[in-house]
């Protein structure tokens, strides 16, 4: 196949992990205990990422249902503390999403994310403007792995599923991704990832990631 786009997730692909700092001031500022915290904080998320939710609300339930007394203003600094955890950059990748749009293929994000976290990224990553397509969940209120989502990327980028190349750090959203006929990588890491592309039989020649 010729392939004439790469789709990236944001979240554990594009970005570095989660901030270990800031998660430990989020669960210090809530003053819910750690393992309850940490439930709350994924049982709420689809809604958050799909919109039906938005960074306010979602901090207002994970503190209500935590039980905890709080003063109203601490609902904005966790959603803050929270897009500021998930704000950073995995460098190798956004280095090879520049060598790809060097070389004439399309680049796409698509990523789970809500209001707040978007706005974060958006606001302080320059890099994020470099690619020529930006599908982020809450705006669409559709989320990965609803194959809604993918077919939206696609016809933003207007290439076919065979065309386009899909990473993600989340198996389920792949194996969405390939339902659909997209080429798609589970994203473990660099070393990994130049493997795959280099076992891909791919008629044009892209650079590979360093």
């Amino acid at each position: 196949m010729k392939l004439r786009a790469v789709i990236f997730d944001y979240g554990m692909v594009l970005s570095g992990p989660p901030d270990a700092s800031i998660q430990a001031e989020m669960l210090h500022r809530s003053g819910i205990p750690a393992a309850q915290a940490e439930a709350l904080y994924w049982k709420h998320r689809h809604d958050y990422d799909r919109g039906d939710l938005n960074g306010l609300s979602y901090w207002q339930t994970i503190l209500d249902e935590g039980g905890v007394a709080y003063p109203p203003e601490l609902i904005a600094e966790l959603a803050q503390l929270d897009a500021r955890m998930w704000t950073s950059s995995n460098q190798p990748l956004v280095d090879w999403q520049a060598k790809l749009r060097a070389a004439g293929l399309k680049t796409a994000i698509l990523s789970n994310l809500g209001d707040v976290v978007k706005e974060s990224v958006v606001r302080n990553l320059p890099w994020v403007r470099n690619f020529d397509v930006q599908v982020f969940s809450y705006l669409l209120r559709v989320i990965k792995p609803a194959p809604a989502i993918y077919l939206h990327t696609l016809a933003a980028l207007g290439t076919a599923p065979e065309e386009t190349l899909f990473l993600d750090d989340l198996p389920a959203n792949v194996e969405a991704a390939r339902a659909l006929g997209i080429i798609g990588i589970p994203y473990t890491g660099v070393a990994d990832l130049k493997q795959a592309i280099r076992s891909l039989e791919i008629e044009n020649s892209i650079p590979l990631p360093q």
